[in-house]
């Protein structure tokens, strides 16, 4: 065989995967679906929509997928790094409720098992507190004065190259190992693709190093199909399909190896596996698509009216307030120029059905005409808005499945159905626009379908004790399958509450640990 490991999908787990396995001497082959990216190509603006966006239908080969569920409506990221490249570079730790609450709870002490992982996600991910304030989190700031809780308000730890702004040095993390970086000059652009090479997105630390220990990416690529060799529970090795997927002729291509590590993010692991089910891979547990979280995130966007304030100045993210034990609020901008967003966002409006929601909206038209006027034809909506990214630690789930045409889709399993609509959210939208003197509105489907948002879809293929209560087991294994491995969202087995790029990565470390080096 001329690879151990295939990994598919190249983000956090997949990253961490690629490297580790290399330096125990496995021969690695990661496959990705999306483009390599340097640079110089990103969108300069989110209006480049070909650049920005992964839709191929449309022949879009951008880094932002957008996937609308009857639930649920999730952004993810797409290319060699995977959401790393449009991820906002925030590393908060989580409390201690996830680490002892889900599937998971009973195998291990999480929370003492991988403080050391965490420890090492931090230091391959260059994280650094964000040293500078700029208007949206000052903004942030004054609400927590207003509302009594200044002592909860604190700047972001991220995965950021400070340095000089714009200025270019040998690698600061690696020993010089690593590549060339350039300090970050606070564009406010991370989500569309950091073009000043400041951000440590996966390609610049765990992807570049894997390739120098002889890990080989192939991009522009997707696996369809993996079946076991010989024995059905793959002890023999697995055959690997793959097809490319820019191409409108596709070159298929098959490979033999030893071992499979799903790392293609919920929405790809779930989505192949839940197919790979009803085939080539029978044995996979009945929990399968189960327990589906959306970090009871509603996103909020908020658009100051006074001239002097530039809210697109500074990174993605940084600041937040805990505002309660359960919840907590970030700011995000993007980039000045980002303004295509404005196309699907409405006035926020709440309510219980969507006949008041468009009488609520139609409303609020005629009473503020000249601020709406101003956010959608004059001011530049980067500029002056920020994305209120609200998070709770309280769980409900989803269950994805497939229907009949082979596609995802979603029902409520367990607790409320996610909503946009959330009281404590609502609250701080109100108490961040008066602190800013600004007008709120939102994505549309959140305002009239009631379907939420969020850019951290996890869960699909937990961990539990045995096949009835998850699909992989403590150490990432899959019930039912040798030298097969979930690493990625889809193994979070809790609501972390917090950005989980983090949490996912220390996960990844230690299921790595547990694999011992490649026999001579």
């Amino acid at each position: 065989m001329k690879y151990d490991y295939i990994i598919v999908g190249s983000g956090f787990g997949g990253s961490v995967s690629a490297l580790r396995l290399s330096q125990k001497g496995y021969k690695v082959l990661v496959v990705e679906k999306g483009k390599w990216f340097k640079a110089n190509d990103f969108p300069k603006t989110n209006w480049n929509f070909r650049k920005w966006l992964w839709m191929p239908g449309l022949r879009f080969f951008g880094i932002m997928k957008l996937s609308v569920f009857r639930h649920i409506a999730v952004i993810s990221g797409t290319g060699v790094g995977g959401g790393s490249l449009v991820y906002a570079n925030t590393l908060p730790t989580p409390k201690s409720a996830f680490f002892k609450s889900g599937s998971w709870s009973d195998l291990n002490d999480w929370e003492n098992e991988l403080k050391p992982y965490y420890k090492e996600a931090l230091r391959m991910l260059g994280a650094t507190k964000n040293p500078k304030l700029f208007d949206g989190d000052l903004g942030l700031k004054k609400m927590s004065e207003d509302l009594g809780i200044a002592d909860r308000f604190d700047a972001t730890r991220v995965a950021v190259f400070f340095g000089t702004p714009n200025k270019t040095q040998k690698d600061p993390y690696f020993n010089g190992e690593g590549p060339e970086r350039s300090g970050c000059n606070f564009c406010g652009a991370c989500m569309t693709g950091c073009r000043y090479n400041a951000k440590n997105t996966l390609d610049k630390n765990y992807l570049y190093l894997a390739q120098k220990n002889g890990a080989e990416i192939l991009a522009e690529n997707e696996v369809y199909d993996v079946k076991p060799i010989n024995v059905a529970d793959g002890s023999e090795g697995y055959e690997v399909y793959i097809k490319n997927s820019t191409k409108f002729f596709k070159k298929h291509q098959k490979i033999k190896v030893k071992g499979v590590v799903f790392s293609g993010g919920v929405l790809g692991t779930v989505k192949l596996l839940l197919k790979l089910k009803l085939s080539s891979l029978p044995n996979l547990s009945d929990k399968l698509g189960e327990d589906i979280r959306s970090n009871n995130e509603t996103l909020v966007s908020v658009s100051g009216l006074d001239k002097d304030k530039n809210y697109s100045k500074g990174i993605a993210i940084g600041s937040i307030l805990n505002t309660d034990d359960n919840s907590h609020l970030e700011i995000c901008r993007y980039g000045e120029g980002s303004n295509a967003w404005k196309l699907v966002h409405l006035p926020y409006v709440t309510g219980s059905n969507v006949i008041s929601r468009l009488f609520k909206i139609v409303a609020k038209f005629l009473k503020n005409p000249i601020d709406y006027f101003k956010i959608y034809f004059v001011n530049g909506w980067a500029k002056n808005t920020v994305v209120l990214l609200f998070m709770q630690t309280l769980d409900s789930t989803l269950k994805f499945k497939r229907n009949v045409f082979g596609q995802m889709t979603s029902t409520v399993s367990t607790g409320l159905a996610p909503t946009p609509f959330i009281p404590e959210s609502k609250a701080l939208v109100k108490a961040y626009r008066k602190a800013i003197n600004g007008v709120s509105t939102s994505f549309a489907l959140e305002t009239l379908a009631g379907i939420p948002s969020t850019a951290h879809i996890l869960g699909g293929a937990v961990m539990g004790k045995d096949p009835a209560t998850g699909v992989i087991d403590k150490d990432n294994n899959v019930f039912g399958y040798q030298n097969m491995l979930v690493i990625d969202g889809a193994m979070i087995s809790a609501n972390p509450g917090v950005n989980p790029s983090l949490s996912i990565t220390a996960i990844a470390e230690r299921a790595m640990d547990q694999i011992p080096n490649k026999s001579t």
